[in-house]
């Protein structure tokens, strides 16, 4: 019996790298975005439409199994535009997924939620058995981009309670090939994209998980985040940033004021302009 699984933002970095790899003999990946993927191939489908369009949105969710909703702006940008793309379209996914019965959503949070929570904080989740900065922290966003995920964190909660759905909120670190586009930063932050598909589907698969928030970042030597609450879900990560740590060090030492907070950077971005890190 074959599986539909929809990715919203499928063009987009996270969507481009997940595709080969979340490919499975006997599921099929729906691609949506406003844009076409290039090189679609077998065991693929592709809908072209956004997120905040709620007939494409139902289009996309009809018979689908699951849904992984990564569409929408993955940078700071300014408050109509994070509205209306990242909080009403996340509310217009998660609308279109229950009217269709789909009874699993992961939804692609970050770590800029609590992006102005010290990175100290990760004893207090040591202390109480987790192994670094609880996956739940509450919100202390860093950027309009920051509280649209938030946004997205309360609504899929909202879903759940509401309908019963399976709702899933991952807090993804920095997901690219390697953690060298964020320099040191990188090296606490790093998601493989083989490690993300190693979460996506044991996001898909966990039994009855309710909701969850979990951190989204590989196992990392300089990790401050807990990855209890993702192993519960039976997510067994492989990679580690340390092996980039002399090439991305050498270049010089991390600033100890950027790595001081969750968010790095984005913590002095100024708000509503388009950033460049």
């Amino acid at each position: 019996m074959s599986e539909t699984i929809l990715i919203t933002g499928a063009a987009g970095g996270v969507g481009t790298l997940m595709r080969p790899r979340l490919r499975r003999e006997g599921r099929v990946l729906r691609l949506l975005d406003v844009v076409t993927p290039p090189a679609v191939g077998a065991g693929e489908e592709v809908l072209t439409g956004s997120v905040t369009d709620p007939e494409a949105m139902a289009k996309a969710c009809a018979g689908a199994d699951a849904v992984i909703h990564l569409g929408g702006h993955s940078r700071e940008h300014t408050w109509a535009e994070t509205l209306e793309v990242n909080i009403n379209g996340t509310r217009t996914v998660l609308a279109a997924a229950q009217a269709a019965g789909v009874s699993r959503v992961l939804l692609a949070s970050s770590n800029h939620a609590v992006g102005f929570r010290p990175v100290s904080e990760a004893a207090l989740g040591e202390r109480d058995g987790l192994d670094g900065l609880p996956a739940d922290s509450s919100p202390r966003p860093d950027t309009y981009y920051g509280v649209s995920k938030v946004a997205m964190e309360a609504l899929g909660s909202l879903y759940h309670s509401r309908f019963g759905m399976d709702v899933i909120a991952i807090r993804i670190g920095s997901c690219f090939e390697t953690p060298h586009v964020l320099g040191p930063r990188g090296l606490v932050t790093w998601l493989s994209p083989d490690d993300c598909a190693r979460l996506f589907e044991a996001c898909l698969s966990a039994p009855s998980p309710g909701y969850r928030l979990i951190w989204g970042v590989s196992d990392n030597t300089r990790r401050v985040y807990s990855l209890t609450e993702a192993r519960a879900l039976g997510y067994a990560p492989k990679d580690d940033a340390e092996r980039f740590a002399a090439e991305i060090l050498a270049a010089g030492e991390p600033d100890p004021a950027v790595m001081a907070l969750v968010g790095g950077g984005f913590c002095t971005l100024p708000l509503g302009e388009p950033d460049s890190l």
